[in-house]
C-alpha cells in the first residue's frame, strides 16, 4: 500500500517512521544485461551465466551493485508520494553499502525509512530516507543507502 505525503509538513510528521515495503521484482538476466549495456560495464559475473555458474562463488550470474540502487525509483511509488509540491528531484545519496549479491532470478523488493527533514529555504526541504533492498528470503541485505531528495512547495 503506497503512503500518500501531504507536503513538507507531512514529511516531518513522519521523520523516524518506516514507511513500509515495495513489492517483489524478480532481477532477470535481460535487465542485468540491459544494464551492462547502458553504463559499459561487463564484467562476467554480470553477462556471463555459464562462466558465473562455473568460476564464480556466487554460483552463477549476479546483478550489478547499481543496478541494484537504480531501482530506488521504480520501487520507491509504490511505496510513497508525496502530494502538495511543486517539485521534488533527487539530490544524492550518503553512504551506499551492498551487503549482499542479488543473483538473477532473485526477488527483490525496497523497503524505506524517513530519517530526517531539513528545511532548505524558498520553500524546500532536504529529505533524507534509508533506502534498503533486500532480495526474498536472503539473510542479509543487498543494498542499504541513504537516499536524498529534494521537495519545494
Amino acid at each position: 500500500m503506497t503512503t500518500v505525503i501531504q507536503g513538507i509538513a507531512g514529511l516531518k510528521d513522519l521523520v523516524g517512521t518506516h514507511l513500509g515495503y515495495s513489492d517483489y521484482l524478480e532481477i532477470t538476466q535481460e535487465r542485468v544485461n540491459t544494464f551492462a549495456e547502458a553504463t559499459g560495464d561487463h564484467q562476467w559475473i554480470h553477462v556471463d551465466p555459464e562462466r558465473a555458474k562455473a568460476e564464480s562463488p556466487f554460483g552463477g550470474p549476479i546483478a550489478h551493485g547499481y543496478l541494484t540502487l537504480s531501482l530506488g525509483p521504480v520501487l520507491a511509488p509504490q511505496i510513497m508520494r508525496v502530494e502538495g509540491i511543486k517539485m521534488g528531484v533527487n539530490y544524492g545519496a550518503g553512504k551506499v553499502r551492498f551487503p549482499s549479491p542479488v543473483p538473477v532470478g532473485a526477488k527483490l523488493r525496497l523497503g524505506a525509512e524517513l530519517t530526517n527533514v531539513e528545511d532548505i529555504g524558498g520553500g524546500g526541504a532536504q529529505v533524507y530516507m534509508t533506502f534498503t533492498f533486500e532480495c526474498e528470503g536472503a539473510p542479509k541485505p543487498s543494498c542499504v543507502s541513504e537516499i536524498i531528495f529534494r521537495y519545494y512547495e
